[in-house]
């Protein structure tokens, strides 16, 4: 006998969280939902699921070969050991391999890929979801075009963000190259020469003697407070200050929670087009948005879904949700098509989060490009402006 952690919903839609003791998971799994309960999810106890998380592409390719297999009528476990021997990346080779083991010893598809620890959330209770429906085929379907969407919106954000994040690169290098080799050369040369410096070029030799003379000191330093801050933006109160500072940040603050209520609306459609119950599916949900403060909002909408309240007056009433989301998810529940409401929700603000964030990029890259010219320029004064003094001091004493 071992232990298990069970987490499941009564009949009412409460979750609870329990710890059992069953042969196996299964066995614990068929009891409860013999009794009435939803099971959401059955794993050993002391687990941590420190695997390492399968990159998106190359899990994307995967459940495409595993649909196309079962579609072709071959069973699920012949079409894992088949897909496992396939995989170049060995961790997920032995992950699929322990899959297919789990799966031989009387464990469910959802259960053993559950038990791995690096798989999403939501795509081991869409595969629950489509074993308790019969529909699996279909649930791998609906998933399958989810993380389709969502990659290609995330590889259109990564490539709007390229540009700028390139030219802030470029300047902090011009800068540290100026300030490192050419303003040393220029402070030998006008030692040899000497005379009095303007002000502006006295303090641009101190800063690259300074930064010359404390950079090897300065490296560890500044990798120490790298790996510091780091460090307490895992914990709870770094990670919610960090959130805190991003959602008040103007005009990204506020793309950031429209990406947020777009990744979420997304997730609970495809939760419940294949089958899942409103609320575990809001649970699941939450844990797929990125901000803790959001995702702890969305998480205490829970309580009032469970007692019958409508979903748009859960949001609602949360305050963080846009007015325009909760309106649509109102009409989605008013007219029956909640799930079909909220891809449009989704599509809606990807695209405002798309046009909002070329917009104020478009205004960032002049900003930055001004800013390296006007670096550029002052360095380039600040060294040249003693040379000038000298050719017209020359020029006057000649006269």
């Amino acid at each position: 006998m071992a232990e298990f952690v069970i987490r499941l919903a009564d009949e009412r839609g409460r979750l609870q969280e329990q710890v059992q003791t069953a042969a196996s998971a299964e066995e614990l799994r068929n009891r409860f939902t013999q009794a009435g309960y939803y099971v959401y999810s059955v794993k050993a106890r002391g687990l941590r699921g420190r695997q390492k998380k399968i990159k998106l592409e190359a899990f994307l390719v995967f459940n495409q070969q595993f649909l196309t297999l079962i579609r072709a009528g071959v069973p699920i476990l012949p079409a894992l050991e088949m897909l496992a021997k396939s995989q170049k990346n060995l961790a997920f080779q032995a992950q699929l391999e322990s899959v297919s083991q789990r799966i031989r010893t009387g464990q469910s598809p959802s259960e053993a890929f559950e038990a791995q620890g690096g798989f999403p959330a939501i795509y081991t209770t869409t595969l629950l979801a489509g074993e308790r429906s019969g529909h699996l085929e279909d649930v791998l379907a609906r998933y399958l075009n989810f993380q389709r969407i969502s990659l290609t919106f995330r590889k259109k954000l990564t490539a709007s963000m390229f540009y700028p994040a390139l030219l802030v690169i470029m300047v902090i290098s011009m800068f540290i190259f100026l300030i490192t080799f050419v303003v040393p050369k220029f402070g030998q040369l006008y030692d040899q020469i000497g005379g009095k410096l303007p002000t502006l070029t006295l303090l641009l030799l101190a800063l690259g003697n300074n930064f010359q003379a404390y950079i090897l000191y300065a490296i560890p330093v500044i990798a120490l407070i790298s790996y510091g801050l780091w460090r307490w933006s895992r914990t709870d109160s770094g990670a919610n200050r960090i959130d805190r500072i991003r959602l008040k940040m103007p005009v990204f603050g506020m793309i950031w929670v429209k990406y947020q209520v777009a990744q979420f609306a997304r997730t609970l459609s495809t939760l419940l087009e294949g089958g899942m119950p409103p609320v575990p599916s809001l649970e699941t949900a939450a844990r797929s948005i990125s901000s803790r403060l959001i995702a702890k909002a969305v998480k205490s909408s829970v309580v009032s879904v469970r007692e019958g309240k409508p979903l748009s007056q859960a949001l609602m009433k949360t305050k963080v949700f846009p007015d325009l989301a909760t309106s649509m998810i109102e009409v989605g529940e008013s007219t029956g098509a909640l799930p079909q409401m909220l891809n449009s929700v989704a599509e809606f603000f990807e695209e405002d989060v798309q046009t909002a964030l070329t917009a104020a990029l478009s205004l960032i890259e002049p900003i930055i490009l001004v800013v390296m010219g006007v670096v550029v320029v002052t360095i380039m004064i600040a060294l040249y402006l003693p040379i000038f003094s000298l050719g017209q001091s020359g020029t006057m004493g000649g006269r």
